[in-house]
């Protein structure tokens, strides 16, 4: 990203990377998908490998990672890596 200051909201830089659900409206029908992964794929492949490293190999405990262990146990470690990107992501930006 050559300039973040562009973006007005730190959620939009999601959409820059391709980190957005895919949506599916049509009259009664509204669902959400996967993300869209559209944009560069480097990048998703970076902040997803700081997610994982986040979540198995950091020794230290804080806030962010006991936050994405909880959903990590409701859920499973693939969409608390997830999560966890989409978090990073937004402070990152």
């Amino acid at each position: 990203m050559d300039e973040a200051g562009r973006f007005r909201q730190s959620r939009n830089p999601g959409a820059y990377w391709g980190l957005v659900p895919k949506r599916h409206q049509s009259g009664e029908l509204d669902w959400t998908g996967r993300i869209i992964k559209q944009g560069d794929g480097a990048v998703r492949k970076l902040l997803y490998e700081a997610a994982s490293s986040i979540l198995t190999r950091s020794p230290e405990t804080f806030a962010l990672k006991t936050w994405a262990m909880k959903i990590a146990k409701r859920r499973g470690l693939k969409k608390a890596r997830f999560v966890t990107l989409s978090k990073t992501r937004a402070m990152a930006s």
